[in-house]
């Protein structure tokens, strides 16, 4: 008969995963040992190999509970049903504050993917793109003739591009908070949005919805 899970195993294996993505934001994935993560948990390395099978499952499964928690936050967002203006603001607010409130996981997201192998990677990156795919659509609910030119989804890289790289200069204690600082990202970007022209100079061909869609959230640029 196979052996349960003991109660309260995921309970311990997030608390396992939070005190690993920090050591890994702070220090790096590669700088970092399981012997350090033992250490941070008060656990003895055994113990922790009940939890996890090595370092790279430990790092698979960091980026693979906030990416879940990400696309999450685009599914509670659309079930509001809200009008295309609020509902891409409402996108924009709750991913500012989950970078806020999970720096070091987006960290590790951010620069630590790549030491994945594909069998993990590709899942991950499949998640990622169907974040963007999300916001993108949600970009062309607002200017529907940019869809005609493929740059929903070059606009909507140009916001990640303002939110993404946030959490490494804004300090959570400082006196910008993370609550003050996402309506700012929403105005800048929906007052730039409005003079985007939905044309392109001749010759120029941009990605169409069958190519790959780029990734939003980049350890290393992956732009189709």
């Amino acid at each position: 008969m196979a052996r349960g899970r003991a109660p309260g195993f995921d309970a311990t294996r997030e608390e396992i995963l939070a005190h690993a993505a920090r050591l890994f934001a702070n220090h790096g994935f590669a700088a970092t040992s399981m012997n350090q993560v033992a250490e941070a948990c008060a656990v003895s390395k055994p113990t922790l190999y009940h939890y996890v099978r090595d370092k790279h499952e430990l790092l698979a499964l960091i980026c693979q509970t906030h990416l879940q928690q990400l696309a999450d936050l685009v599914d509670e967002v659309t079930a509001r049903q809200l009008p295309p203006p609020e509902h891409l603001r409402a996108l924009i607010r709750s991913f500012v504050l989950a970078y806020g409130e999970s720096q070091h996981e987006h960290r590790v997201l951010t620069e630590d993917m790549k030491f994945l192998d594909e069998a993990h990677r590709g899942p991950l990156i499949e998640v990622e793109r169907r974040v963007l795919a999300r916001f993108a659509d949600a970009v062309a609910a607002l200017r529907p003739e940019l869809r005609g030119v493929h740059l929903h989804k070059p606009l909507t890289m140009l916001l990640f591009g303002m939110i993404n790289w946030t959490f490494t200069w804004l300090r959570p204690d400082g006196a910008l908070t993370y609550e003050a600082m996402a309506p700012m990202v929403a105005d800048l970007f929906f007052g730039g949005l409005g003079a985007v022209k939905a044309e392109l100079p001749p010759g120029t061909s941009l990605t169409t919805p069958s190519d790959p869609v780029p990734n939003p959230m980049p350890d290393t640029p992956r732009m189709a």
